[in-house]
């Protein structure tokens, strides 16, 4: 059974609908050895990072940076998990009011240290959430767990 750790953190709803259809990509039928776990930042800590064989990181943007409680989330799992973390692949979506690439930057530069490998291109929705960014965030979710479902990650 592979493990994929969803860690997100939402204001106004805007990520959490990102990170319900992430989820429920993750989850598909199909996708029966892959097991999903998704946290709302405050919720998660290093023991989940510990277990987790994929990694989906949501966040809002806010002053062009992550969010305060996704920086929380990495700032309290780092030195915990330090040197236990091989390569862990993961990927990122982003609900932004501008075009996330501050946040975006700033994820992929704390995830570096960890080690994170990134494994597919981040999802950055523009503005309201419609159908189809919620079509693309299920996509993201299904996509990630079927490469470990089928041992590519």
């Amino acid at each position: 059974m592979k493990h994929l750790l969803i860690v997100y953190h939402t204001q106004t709803g805007n990520t959490g609908q990102l990170a319900a259809a992430v989820s429920k990509g993750a989850g598909h039928e199909l996708l029966d050895s892959v097991e999903v776990r998704c946290l709302k930042a405050a919720d998660a800590g290093p023991e989940d990072l510990l277990w987790a064989d994929g990694l989906l990181l949501g966040t809002p943007e806010n002053f062009g940076y992550m969010s305060g409680g996704l920086k929380d989330f990495l700032d309290r799992t780092f030195y915990p998990v330090e040197g236990r973390i091989l390569s862990l692949p993961y990927a990122i979506f982003i609900s932004a009011g501008n075009d996330g690439s501050g946040a975006l930057r700033a994820i992929r530069r704390i995830a570096n240290g960890y080690p994170f490998r990134e494994v597919q291109d981040p999802l950055v929705v523009q503005g309201e959430i419609h159908p189809e960014h919620l079509q693309q965030a299920e996509e993201l979710g299904m996509t990630l767990a079927a490469g470990l479902d089928a041992g590519i990650y």
